[in-house]
């Protein structure tokens, strides 16, 4: 686990998330005590609609009116319409 101090990270913060990146954990130290430590984030896992975001979905499309065609025809359409 690589060790900087606070004066050698703020001439080194590329490449302490280089190797923060790589897998390694690395730790920032004043007068010898560790500060800090650095390590690549987490993917964030993606958010779960709530039951009302997917009432409030289904409410707003079914007040749309209907495009009369399918998606492709429509974008067939647009195009062909273009100068």
């Amino acid at each position: 686990m690589p060790t900087y101090s606070v004066a050698e990270a703020k001439d080194n913060i590329s490449r302490m998330i280089d190797e923060a990146l790589a897998g390694d954990e690395v730790t920032i130290t004043r007068y010898g005590a560790v500060v800090a430590e650095l390590r690549p984030r987490e993917p964030k896992a993606p958010r779960r609609l709530t039951d009302e975001e997917w009432r409030r979905l289904r409410h707003r499309r079914a007040d749309r009116p209907p495009l009369g065609a399918d998606s492709a025809a429509l974008i067939r359409a647009l195009r062909d319409e273009a100068p």
